[in-house]
């Protein structure tokens, strides 16, 4: 009896010992994503897993403790492009746990969470690391131009999607997030270019920004509107064309009402800029000037919209041909007008194709801005240099040169210079003759 006892006893910690190996999580990889404003770490595990955070100080160190995970040869070759992190440290704790230890250079705010499998990744610990002093950023100053100190009609380009996440995934490995970053940055020297506007990015490389720090900081960079990239992903392969997308009625009174009810949006501007703050109004007033902001922006947004969607239709097929609405928080902003343009379907084989084509790019990212183009340049913001522009070509009218006309006397009557004039008309001397036009300003 005692020897079956002693038997049963010894298969049970065998048995035991045997769980216990298959139960442990594995570290399958570590990846590390540096972003302006923090930097993104994330260990791919073989399962879900169980964990906890916290700093440490004299000196600042953050732990990361990981219940059920052996020490893992691949951390050996973490290096983090970081300048939050001065060195990473790991070792075994309590048999079959893993302690990991960054050295900070500076303090921290940590943050810590488990993402599910996708299309892409496994099961992942995320941990993201931001600045404790990390200063709240100023609204940024109106762009001046530099013709006439006029400020530039400001373009925020939203490339979606990066870092953790690909967004959709296409055949040959063609990942979303990768193909609008590349139509995005086209799109911005385009806009950069061109005189009167001015062109910033919500990322400017592969990481990940929140769908509500998108539109927040669009609003600090004084967005005129903001244009968000994506590339569209179906369960058929068959389904073909760019869409344009703008905010929904619907989606439009759900953010109204999260605005209305949120105290930390009350102190912010609506109207785009110069607008009005919603600070210290009454219930009532707040609500009216949230809806004259939130009416106009979805005007111009469906207008604009339009101007893009026929735009892309001289270079790609159209998936609709008209703008579509639709709630995309990336779109809910209530004072700045906003498009989401589906560039193709990344999910089709052949489109699949193009978007990853650095020529089919292109063509994209000039008939985007060319729509963008088309509607500002025929509803310029008031104080920009669009609308200077646009001023003086309304001024300009045609004269035809009668009997009797000298160019001094033309120049007098319409209270000009003769150099204005001659320069208008790209004149060398002061001759003119019977029956000739000129250009020359409205008095």
């Amino acid at each position: 009896m005692r020897l079956v006892r002693n038997l049963i006893i010894a298969f049970a910690g065998l048995l035991l010992l045997t769980q216990q190996g298959f139960a442990a999580v594995k570290i399958d990889g570590v990846r590390v994503w540096p972003a302006p404003d923090h930097t993104r770490i994330v260990f791919d595990v073989s399962s879900r897993v169980e964990h906890r955070i916290f700093s440490l100080e004299n000196p600042g160190r953050l732990v990361i403790d990981i219940s059920d995970v052996a020490a893992n040869p691949k951390l050996d070759a973490l290096k983090l492009p970081s300048k939050l992190v001065k060195r990473v440290r790991f070792a075994s704790r309590d048999g079959n746990d893993l302690r990991v230890v960054l050295d900070l250079s500076q303090k921290i705010k940590p943050r810590s969470f488990v993402l599910p499998a996708n299309q892409q990744y496994g099961n992942r610990l995320v941990i993201d690391l931001y600045p404790a002093n990390q200063k709240q950023a100023k609204p940024a100053q109106a762009v001046k131009s530099a013709a006439d100190g006029r400020r530039n009609v400001v373009v925020v380009i939203d490339a979606g999607h990066g870092g953790e996440d690909p967004g959709a995934l296409g055949p040959f490995g063609i990942r979303e997030k990768t193909v609008v970053l590349a139509i995005a940055k086209e799109l911005e020297k385009l806009v950069a270019r061109q005189a009167g506007f001015t062109a910033k990015m919500i990322r400017s490389g592969d990481y990940y920004v929140g769908l509500r720090s998108r539109t927040e900081r669009a609003r600090k960079m004084n967005a005129d509107i903001l244009v968000s990239i994506h590339a569209d992903a179906f369960k058929s392969p068959k389904a073909k064309g760019a869409s344009v997308y703008t905010l929904s009625s619907r989606g439009a009174s759900s953010e109204a009402a999260r605005w209305l009810a949120e105290s930390e949006n009350s102190a912010d501007l609506v109207g785009g800029v110069g607008g009005v703050s919603l600070d210290n109004k009454d219930s009532m007033l707040a609500g009216v000037l949230l809806d004259l902001s939130q009416t106009a922006s979805m005007r111009a947004s469906v207008t604009t919209g339009g101007q893009v969607l026929s735009e892309l239709g001289r270079v790609t097929k159209l998936h609709k041909r008209q703008v579509e609405k639709a709630g995309f928080v990336v779109l809910k902003s209530p004072d700045i007008p906003s498009i989401l343009v589906e560039t193709g379907f990344i999910s089709n084989p052949a489109e699949a194709k193009n978007l990853n084509s650095k020529k089919h790019q292109r063509k994209l990212a000039r008939a985007i801005f060319n729509g963008v183009n088309k509607y500002f340049a025929s509803t310029p913001p008031p104080g920009t240099y669009l609308a200077w522009q646009r001023q003086q070509r309304n001024q300009i009218k045609e004269y035809r040169i009668a009997s009797g006309d000298t160019l001094s006397g033309i120049a007098a009557r319409n209270n000009v210079t003769m150099v204005q004039l001659k320069t208008l008309n790209r004149m060398t001397s002061d001759k003119i003759r019977i029956g000739q036009v000129i250009r020359v300003p409205s008095s």
